[in-house]
């Protein structure tokens, strides 16, 4: 099997930009991609491409994808839409990945696009409520908030966990954000802020929920051969991991972690062949403040039920042992729902080569963490600094 490096990866700011469209934002991410990407790359070294969206206000969802690429001027290369919900853009990395490692390709495009703005807030909500189980939950009212709800209730009735763990979430993430210029809540926020916020699901409020976000993300996958080529330091992917799951939360077993994450995340760290422990800096799905303490236990960073022990004691903090989401993560960078997964991976690239808002130094392995969903479908994505030269 040949190896796979990231060579170059870029996004559009996040946020809300009704000037924009869903082509716009892409080509604002490829071109940041590209000037991310060693000097002697041209684009047209890119044999495919992969692209997730979920299609949010029923626009172009037909071809969008090869719509995308033929704006960027990628004319002709076979290109694939991808629509895992929330995942949408990392099972497009890890169809990119796949398709460099097989040697079907040299150079593949992965990344999303999503524009969540310019529709009513009702219209949203009901294409955010598509990516849960449609007969028994989004028909009888169930939203994507409630949903996260009722795995915030059971996490705190089963556990330690309290509702100003959920409010530390969004602190420290609202931290991080407030240094990222991409970020679309670029702001701190106080406990007491993210405490006394409005309801949205109890026990979650405003502060507990990412925002609907327009924004794009682009990453270039390369084989070995073509990054040594190129010659510059590159950040293999030593594992990659992925799991489908239950969509519906009642035909789950537990309501306290995500079965989907457990697995990807096991087959990631086997075929990187390092355990959790090894981690040094995570970009995890925190779509809601409970999602992030249920991915720090799903992902074996601490033992199940001691997801707000590690984060009352800092160690996801930027100074802490595992940094988490010092991008802001979904809930102050943003979640444009096709563009998080390769977003998330924007992060990680740019921590590797001292780029960074908050720069995490002496990174060995970094992780990526994507869900679809409440947990219908996931990503885990490891990568591995690695000098590749000429």
């Amino acid at each position: 099997m040949n190896e796979a490096y990231i060579i170059g990866a870029g996004q559009s700011p996040f946020g809300s930009y009704p000037d924009e469209t869903y082509l716009s934002l892409f080509e604002t991410a490829f071109d940041s991609a590209l000037e991310s990407a060693p000097a002697a790359f041209s684009p047209d070294a890119i044999d495919e491409a992969y692209l997730g969206t979920l299609g949010v206000g029923g626009r172009q969802i037909g071809l969008s994808a090869p719509a995308v690429t033929e704006h960027v001027g990628l004319h002709g290369i076979p290109t694939t839409r991808v629509e895992n919900a929330c995942a949408a853009s990392g099972f497009a990395l890890r169809q990119a990945v796949t398709a460099v490692r097989s040697g079907m390709v040299d150079i593949a495009l992965a990344g999303g696009y999503e524009v969540m703005t310019d529709t009513s807030s009702d219209h949203t909500r009901w294409w955010l409520g598509v990516s849960g189980e449609t007969e028994w939950e989004r028909m009888s009212g169930t939203t994507f908030a409630g949903v996260y709800a009722q795995m915030a209730s059971a996490h705190i009735g089963a556990y330690d966990t309290t509702i100003e763990d959920l409010s530390r979430v969004a602190v420290k993430n609202h931290a991080n954000g407030a240094k990222n210029p991409k970020a679309h809540l670029g702001f701190e926020c106080t406990l007491e802020d993210a405490m006394n916020a409005p309801s949205v699901a109890d026990p979650l409020n405003l502060y507990h929920c990412c925002p609907t976000t327009d924004g794009a993300s682009a990453v270039l996958v390369a084989s070995e051969d073509a990054a040594r080529e190129l010659g510059e330091t590159s950040m293999r992917v030593a594992g990659a991991g992925a799991s489908s799951g239950r969509v519906g939360l009642f035909q789950r077993e537990t309501l306290t972690g995500i079965p989907a994450s457990i697995r990807a995340g096991e087959a990631a760290y086997e075929e990187a062949g390092i355990g959790p422990e090894e981690i040094d800096l995570a970009e995890v799905h925190d779509c809601f403040a409970i999602a992030e303490l249920l991915a720090y236990e799903d992902l074996g960073f601490c033992e199940r039920g001691e997801a707000a022990t590690l984060l009352r004691e800092g160690v996801t903090d930027p100074d802490g042992d595992l940094p988490t989401n010092t991008s802001g993560g979904l809930k102050s960078k943003g979640h444009p729902i096709g563009a998080t997964g390769t977003g998330q991976v924007v992060e990680l690239f740019e921590q590797f080569h001292g780029t960074a808002s908050v720069q995490i130094d002496d990174l060995q392995y970094a992780l990526a963490h994507n869900v679809g969903g409440s947990g219908g479908g996931t990503t885990v994505h490891i990568f591995e600094r690695e000098e590749v030269s000429a």
